[in-house]
């Protein structure tokens, strides 16, 4: 079997990278941290204008009719950089969201970039994130509302509606709340923007197949988690690289660092999580794209790996810098806060590995 990349793939990845480099360098970045939007208009007409916010839209919806394993080429290099937007919200998590729902009329904006959307899943709690959903939804005369708190939306104060599951008489639902505008909220990674939806009865859509959407929302999380580990695989990549190359810099009693046995043992420990990160990750995203009957195993595998092996290897390159990783000057930081933002997202690494020794017991 043959587990290289295409062609295609391969050009993909060296035009997502040129662009990255002359579009996106460190001081973007950095100033993208500080603004509320995290993004500014011209980079998104720019992203928009190649393409990339449609790949995981159908052709006949305007896309590019392409899956994971193309999108994990573009999310790698972005977490490279710890690019900062709205990308991983609104074409990939809204998107696959759109697309698993059937909910068609939304994909051809997303596609081209011209509106942005988001999902508002997660809710207070531990374990899976779609058991732990809490939100209420209700007919109040001719129409919907939602009721609840949704703590972390991604980029919810920005983007032009939200898909939001709650619950309803018939189970899990999902309804289209237009203009989300939730109040912004902090997080640990400052190039990730979040907000909080304070949900009171606000007006909503049903959308998506009638009865209960347990098992669609359930996909799309295993999916959008494959994508984060994506992300953090570039972001770690980029760490171990970063460790290396100052280490080889450093001298300490007269010689580089990277001479000594202890940082030596700690770079080969590195990459070699990054490489088991990086197998387990594509590995996911094929067994998505093909619908193989391992898919939940290798989606647990991969978030729980790979959830725990980016966090070591940012860590660690923190540990090769010493005081100046943890200083605003030096890469180090961006690449753990990306890292561990990611863990706990779409299911963190503790649940992950419990899934999946339940799918093992299940399968005995």
């Amino acid at each position: 079997m043959d587990f290289t990349f295409s062609d295609d793939q391969d050009q993909l990845r060296d035009a997502v990278r040129s662009f990255l480099a002359a579009e996106a360098p460190a001081s973007y970045r950095s100033a993208m941290a500080d603004e509320l939007s995290g993004v500014t208009l011209g980079q998104w007409e720019k992203v928009a204008s190649l393409g990339w916010p449609g790949m995981l839209v159908s052709a006949r919806h305007g896309g590019l009719g392409l899956g994971l394993v193309d999108m994990v080429v573009v999310l790698e290099e972005m977490g490279r950089v710890s690019y900062p937007g709205p990308f991983y919200s609104s074409s990939v998590a809204a998107t696959l969201a759109a697309r698993r729902l059937a909910v068609d009329e939304l994909l051809p904006q997303l596609a081209a970039g011209t509106v942005r959307g988001t999902i508002a899943l997660e809710e207070s709690g531990h374990g899976d994130p779609v058991a732990r959903v809490r939100t209420r939804a209700r007919r109040k005369g001719a129409q919907w509302v939602v009721s609840g708190v949704k703590p972390l939306v991604l980029d919810g104060h920005t983007a032009d509606w939200a898909l939001v599951a709650a619950r309803t008489e018939e189970g899990l639902g999902t309804f289209l709340l237009e203009s989300p505008a939730g109040e912004p909220v902090p997080t640990m990674d400052p190039t990730r923007k979040a907000a909080c939806l304070d949900l009171h009865e606000r007006p909503v859509e049903p959308v998506g197949p009638p009865g209960d959407h347990t098992a669609l929302w359930r996909r799309i999380v295993d999916d959008c988690a494959v994508m984060l580990c994506a992300e953090s695989v570039g972001a770690a990549e980029a760490a171990w690289h970063l460790g290396v190359e100052y280490a080889k810099q450093r001298v300490q009693f007269g010689r580089p660092i990277a001479s000594f046995q202890a940082i030596k043992h700690k770079a080969v420990d590195m990459l070699q999580a990054v490489e088991l990160a990086r197998v387990g990750t594509h590995y996911a995203a094929w067994a998505s794209d093909v619908g193989d009957e391992m898919r939940e195993h290798a989606t647990a595998m991969c978030k729980g790996f790979v959830g725990e092996a980016a966090v070591f290897v940012s860590g660690q390159d923190i540990q090769i810098h010493g005081g100046v990783g943890f200083t605003w000057d030096c890469d180090a930081h961006w690449y753990y806060k990306r890292a561990k933002v990611n863990d706990l997202l779409c299911g963190y690494q503790g649940w992950q590995r419990e899934r999946l020794a339940d799918l093992l017991l299940a399968d005995a």
